[in-house]
């Protein structure tokens, strides 16, 4: 199993929304290189949701249930379907992350613009265990 972070702004869709919707597409991704690591994502893979902007924190795992495929609305764009896993017992902020040494090297602290970045497994690990994991 691969681990990455997801980004969304929750004004746009929430993690509230994400539990609600079952398998959702992860969509409104244009970032070559965001899209580069989406056609890396595999079924039962894992990420991490954050909410960008509004809260800035992990606020819970989702699970890719359909890997990498065309979006049919945007050519120059593509989806993965993911679901809500369940929410961060302790939501893990962007702080938190910037303050933990062995997260540095990770793309939410050096490309913070990217909204979809793989995670190592260590990386993944840690996180986990800051929200309570």
């Amino acid at each position: 199993m691969a681990y990455y972070l997801v980004k969304s702004e929750p004004d746009a869709w929430s993690w509230e929304q994400q539990c609600a919707g079952g398998d959702v597409p992860w969509s409104g991704v244009r970032n070559p290189q965001a899209l580069g690591t989406m056609r890396q994502m595999q079924v039962g893979d894992e990420a991490f949701f954050y909410h960008s902007n509004v809260g800035k924190e992990i606020v819970g795992l989702v699970r890719v249930t359909r890997s990498y495929y065309p979006d049919p609305d945007d050519p120059k764009s593509g989806l993965v379907d993911v679901r809500a896993v369940g929410p961060l017992p302790r939501p893990v902020s962007l702080a938190a992350i910037k303050a933990e040494p062995r997260l540095a090297h990770i793309g939410l602290v050096r490309q913070s613009r990217l909204s979809v970045m793989p995670l190592d497994d260590a990386a993944a690990a840690l996180l986990r265990q800051m929200g309570g994991l």
